[in-house]
């Protein structure tokens, strides 16, 4: 399986053992995300230190206040450990930075993601409009990652674009039934789990902070819901991500 998400830097224990607790639990790789660039450096420190572990740089749209360039981002986005650039995105759930901030550097990373000919990893949240429209704007051609997936009104406009599809593990919970039902729509080849760890645990670890190794049990419900096995189901995570990621 694959964490295509998470942010091992904020997890409970050290690396170390936050790494190996997931490959004994059946998790081949994972991609660390950093939301500026200190986190950013520890991702790669991570992924340098464990060859299970690979990165992600960006900054968080949350961040965005007074963007003017990507600075040291760009040099740490184009180390071979990094696979991605990102996340990025629209938020306008909470009070942050202003949107044309955010729409700023949501652009900078689309030209730093095509420059280096890495995956976008795309944050949104209350900006489904402004998302999509940025994307249809600046995304053609890039291998573009919802994560988190968070709009499933328009999960056919999402496929049609040919845009991989993560579900972290709020999917799992008793509410979001309309986020399973997104999954089943997903092509194969477009699918991704993750955990976006520590936050949104799967609900049967729901009252815990998250971690990679929990990445199986959201891949065990979204497995269910489309009606494949695991083992079927982990090599088309696995290929997709193979794909997406280019490793």
């Amino acid at each position: 399986m694959i964490d295509s998400h998470t942010h091992i830097h904020l997890c409970e224990g050290d690396t170390a053992e936050v790494v190996a607790e997931a490959v004994a639990a059946g998790v081949e790789r994972m991609v660390t995300v950093g939301t500026e660039e200190a986190s950013s450096r520890l991702a790669l420190e991570a992924a340098q230190a464990h060859p299970e572990v690979y990165a992600a740089v960006g900054l968080h749209p949350n961040s965005a206040t007074g963007f003017k360039d990507l600075g040291a981002l760009r040099e740490l986005a184009a180390h071979p450990r990094c696979v991605a650039v990102g996340e990025t995105g629209v938020d306008l759930y909470r009070e942050g930075a202003p949107l044309a901030d955010q729409q700023d550097a949501f652009r900078a990373h689309c030209d730093l993601a095509r420059e280096l000919d890495k995956a976008l990893i795309i944050h949104t949240r209350a900006a489904d409009e402004q998302t999509i429209s940025i994307l249809d704007e600046c995304g053609e051609g890039l291998r573009v990652i919802l994560h988190c997936f968070s709009m499933p009104d328009r999960i056919s406009e999402c496929v049609a674009r040919g845009w991989w599809i993560s579900f972290a593990g709020n999917a799992t919970y008793p509410s979001a039934e309309d986020l399973r039902t997104a999954a089943i729509a997903v092509p194969a080849d477009r699918l991704l789990v993750e955990t976006d760890a520590p936050y949104l645990s799967p609900q049967v670890v729901r009252k815990e902070r998250n971690k990679p190794a929990n990445v199986m049990h959201t891949a065990a419900v979204i497995a269910a819901e489309r009606r494949v096995g695991m083992d079927e189901f982990s090599d088309g995570v696995a290929k997709a991500a193979a794909e997406v990621f280019a490793w």
